[in-house]
């Protein structure tokens, strides 16, 4: 339950695993706590060419708006975005990953640890299902986060030809909603692959008075568990 925090059901919460791109939601946690939209984001040599999945439009040497890049890592999980974001608030991205893991303590997650702004590596880079569960929660607090996750598309100034980067969420079911559940409002979070870590999902939705979530790491059928998850959480009595 994402208002009051109870677990409606568990299996292996406790489990370690790598977690992928799930780690931007501890991202975007840091940067919204500690910037604002309208700041300007100095691009260095390194995030345009990071690997995985990226906006694709950051050159070294330009300056661009925090505020895309801040969508674009949570919308279309944008590796370059995280390493940008990473150097513009800590001067190096190991000195974010220091702020990644305090913010973690902060939080009291007790199978947490970052190892990087964009979740590429799976060794040294973990979480399980309560700790996310707890960090999505966080993340949704944020109006800033909560704002970003839950939105299908999004268009904004950025110095690039025709002046607007144009953004679509990855996320299967913000896009799609949950099948059986067609009066569900998908609400976030985020989404995440490496081979190490599998599919893995964070999946929050609204029906009526209740806000559910679901978390699910190396998930063999997602887009068949998550809304079979949420309808039995949404059928429990709250």
């Amino acid at each position: 339950d994402v208002d009051t925090g109870e677990v409606l059901w568990a299996r292996n919460p406790a489990a370690e695993r790598p977690i992928a791109s799930l780690t931007k939601m501890m991202t975007a946690l840091v940067i919204a706590e500690r910037h604002r939209r309208g700041e300007r984001v100095a691009i260095g040599a390194k995030a345009p060419g990071v690997e995985g999945s990226r906006i694709g439009l950051l050159k070294a040497g330009t300056e661009v708006p925090l505020e895309g890049l801040f969508l674009g890592l949570l919308m279309v999980s944008g590796n370059d975005a995280a390493v940008a974001l990473a150097e513009h608030d800590a001067g190096s991205v190991g000195g974010f990953v220091r702020q990644m893991n305090r913010r973690a303590q902060l939080l009291g997650l007790n199978c947490s640890h970052f190892a990087g702004p964009a979740g590429l590596q799976d060794r040294g880079n973990h979480s399980c299902a309560y700790d996310l569960a707890a960090m999505a929660r966080a993340a949704l607090a944020d109006p800033w986060i909560a704002s970003v996750t839950r939105r299908r598309s999004a268009e904004v100034p950025f110095p690039v030809k025709g002046g607007t980067l144009s953004l679509a969420n990855n996320h299967y079911f913000v896009q799609r909603g949950l099948t059986g559940l067609p009066r569900a409002r998908v609400t976030g979070v985020k989404t995440g692959l490496t081979n190490g870590a599998g599919r893995c999902y964070v999946t929050t939705a609204r029906l009526g008075r209740r806000h559910l979530g679901v978390v699910l790491l190396d998930s063999p059928d997602p887009l068949r568990q998550v809304p079979r998850l949420l309808a039995a959480g949404f059928t429990t009595p709250g």
